[in-house]
């Protein structure tokens, strides 16, 4: 698949080359993993203006990684290297005291893989940036797929490279209207369930987008077949990438976000299947892991008793309800019986999905001030989408269905009359009730 936007990200990369060109600069790319990180520094990077040193770290004793790296390091730069570096630190010197005399760019990926290699690496790599960047002309970008310890690295003020950083850049999935272009170019005859299905099962993550693209499942039917082929990168992606995540405590986290993707939304509903002590296990996954969120209604104080829990990954969401949750049947290679089950479940998963459609489309739009949902104590007068424009004093409730034929805005009026008992300072805005469905994505 072509490289696709990024218009923003590329151009505030280049720009940054260009003061380091100067100056030393020190750039952190965060995002998860598949996002595309490496594709974008790649683009922003490696096109000839200046030397660039691309480096991976890979789970190697720290002796071995650093083997690898000077040679890759003696095979950009024109200076030779004396002697053999043990150290990562060494080899940074070298790349800072080369240029000196030489801009380049260096960029390093999976940076927080070294804390499992030699957690001393960072405090190393914090003495060699303070010596040599305000004489040096790099343009040092690192990346990192794992927010829990990128933060910790870079934003605990107890670790030696707390305040090293110059920039942070943190990479989104794909916009909606690139993904739109994706499909489009890939299937013209394309349809809005096609969209809805890439969106649902991807939420525009790069690499899962390239994967359906490349493999020519560009229709809902063939992509839902390509998830469930035996060869599919589906099957184990979700417990790869988070299993290496969680450690040890992975179990109770995966049984949580299973939990979770079943419906199971409140903090009692996920404490009764779990069967233990959940509350510190749901603050990681939000504020140090940012898998999951809580919402509540809109202009409500945050509770515990009045929330809901949320996976906000669509590739996450869709693989603890249909993959995990059925193993057993990838175990048993039994692949046409699951292909079945997300079949049968899928338009009421994809339903659900499409609400979060338009909540990200509307965000991006920049059309409104306050987005939110809205229900009441007892759940029965649930509003999808609640949107405000506050500068001209709009307020719109939208119902989201997969088909118009299914909007009542009778129903959706009774909702609202519910809804300014509890809130009566809104009854002054200008109010519009919409129906949206998958003919409007």
């Amino acid at each position: 698949m072509k490289f696709y936007g990024r218009e923003k990200e590329l151009a505030e990369l280049k720009r940054i080359r260009e003061i380091s060109c100067e100056t030393s600069q020190f750039t952190v790319v965060t995002g998860r993993r598949r996002v595309g990180k490496t594709e974008l520094v790649e683009k922003a990077f490696n096109d000839g203006k200046t030397p660039y040193l691309y480096l991976f770290v890979s789970s190697r004793a720290e002796k071995d990684l650093c083997s690898i790296f000077q040679e890759e390091i003696q095979n950009v730069i024109s200076r030779p290297i004396l002697g053999r570096a043990e150290r990562i630190g060494q080899l940074l010197e070298i790349v800072m005291s080369y240029s000196q005399t030489t801009p380049m760019t260096l960029v390093i990926d999976e940076f927080q893989e070294f804390d499992k290699i030699n957690a001393a690496i960072f405090g190393e790599i914090q003495a060699v940036w303070d010596r040599f960047h305000k004489k040096s002309k790099l343009n040092l970008v690192v990346c990192g797929s794992v927010n829990r310890l990128m933060t910790k690295i870079f934003f605990d003020d107890s670790q030696p490279l707390y305040g090293r950083n110059t920039a942070k850049l943190h990479l989104d999935s794909f916009p909606i209207e690139t993904i739109k272009q994706v499909l489009k170019d890939y299937n013209k005859k394309s349809t809005k369930q096609d969209l809805l299905a890439l969106w649902t099962l991807t939420g525009g993550v790069a690499r899962y987008v390239e994967l359906f693209m490349d493999s020519k499942a560009v229709t809902r039917l063939d992509m839902i077949k390509n998830v469930c082929s035996l060869s599919s990168s589906y099957i184990d992606e979700g417990r790869v990438i988070l299993s290496d995540e969680f450690g040890k405590e992975y179990g109770t986290y995966f049984s949580i976000l299973s939990a979770i993707a079943a419906g199971k939304t409140s903090f009692a509903e996920i404490r009764n299947i779990i069967g233990t002590e959940i509350g510190g296990h749901l603050t990681k996954l939000e504020s140090s892991y940012g898998y999951i969120s809580k919402t509540q209604p809109i202009y409500e104080q945050v509770t515990t008793r009045n929330c809901l829990y949320g996976i906000n990954d669509c590739f996450f969401r869709f693989w603890f309800r249909f993959i995990y949750k059925y193993l057993h049947l990838v175990e048993q290679k039994q692949m046409s019986q699951l292909q079945k089950l997300i079949e049968r479940d899928f338009d009421v998963f994809a339903g659900r999905a499409l609400e979060r459609y338009f909540k990200t489309k509307f965000l991006e739009e920049g059309r409104y001030t306050r987005i939110g949902a809205w229900w009441d104590r007892k759940g029965a007068n649930e509003i999808d989408l609640v949107c405000e424009n506050e500068l001209e004093g709009v307020l719109d409730f939208y119902e989201v269905k997969l088909s118009s034929e299914r909007y009542d805005e009778q129903r959706l009026r009774e909702k609202t009359v519910a809804f300014f008992k509890k809130h009566p300072d809104k009854r002054s805005m200008k109010i519009k009730l919409v129906g949206l469905s998958v003919e409007d994505m």
